[in-house]
């Protein structure tokens, strides 16, 4: 993030600016951590509250520490819309939305009861984590998989809707077969032990009783691991070829600008898409 101009109390927001946004610098990296051990304890606090014993002891313990962090992540986020030059870009990013969200929970009890326990939203601001470590290279590994995953969604969802499809069938044979002694009352209650079935998951709340009904389910039992390998193959064979495609970027000349660093040019290229330098 480049460094703001202010107009009211520059030195002083500047440096403010470097601290609450930079990792460069130790005082921002100290902020940084601390911010993180915040979150995690107000998260890990909030866990520790749902449990019954747990939080009949430490009753006063909770509800003084839930405040605690509640205000520090309110200045912190009053601090943060005050000291950069645009607050209205920053409250409308990802991180502005999930700050602002961070703060919330606690209010919302003043008006809502059990409304405390969405305080678990702060952990999504763990992912600042990537910004403080230098981890930003392991994000364009994510990007190879989430191309990978966006160019096989439509194999997926034929896929899916053909699993759904069959389990339709199977949990209506199951109505007719097996009825409403066995725990088949209707055939809604019958698609989802077929779903539970062909996911492998097996709950075992409702089972057949009779030779004909546990000789269809042994049936879709060995029809779910095949079932399952089949999205795995889809998925597996994008990402081979999405990192294929990517390594045949990176060691492309004509792929890459050496003036400004683009890539994605067409092998027959001659001039930058971006700057219009000579590949």
């Amino acid at each position: 993030m480049s460094e703001p101009d202010f107009k009211y109390f520059p030195r002083l927001r500047n440096q403010l600016f470097h601290i609450v946004f930079g990792t460069d610098t130790r005082a921002g990296k100290l902020f940084d951590i601390i911010l993180l051990w915040a979150i995690v304890l107000s998260v890990l606090s909030v866990m520790l509250e749902s449990v019954k014993e747990i939080s009949e002891t430490y009753d006063t313990v909770f509800f003084i520490s839930e405040w605690f962090f509640t205000i520090l992540f309110t200045v912190e986020y009053i601090l943060r819309l005050s000291i950069t030059a645009k607050p209205k870009k920053y409250a409308f990013s990802f991180f502005g939305i999930i700050d602002l969200l961070a703060t919330l929970p606690t209010y919302i009890t003043l008006f809502v009861a059990g409304g405390s326990y969405l305080i678990v939203i702060r952990s999504i601001r763990l992912l600042r984590i990537f910004r403080i470590l230098k981890l930003g290279r392991y994000l364009r590994e994510a990007s190879v998989l989430s191309n990978a995953l966006a160019a096989s969604r439509y194999k997926i969802f034929i896929f899916l809707g053909a699993v759904f499809t069959l389990a339709m069938i199977m949990g209506t044979l199951m109505y007719m077969i097996e009825g409403g002694e066995s725990g088949f009352t209707s055939i809604p209650r019958s698609i989802y032990w077929a779903i539970v079935t062909i996911t492998t998951v097996g709950y075992g709340d409702i089972a057949p009783q009779t030779v004909l009904g546990q000789s269809f389910a042994s049936m879709l039992m060995l029809m779910g691991y095949a079932i399952i390998a089949v999205p795995t193959g889809i998925v597996t064979s994008e990402i081979a070829q999405a990192e294929k495609d990517k390594k045949k970027e990176e060691s492309s000349g004509r792929g890459v600008c050496v003036a400004c660093g683009k890539k994605g040019h067409d092998d027959d290229a001659i001039f930058c898409k971006n700057c219009s330098a000579k590949l």
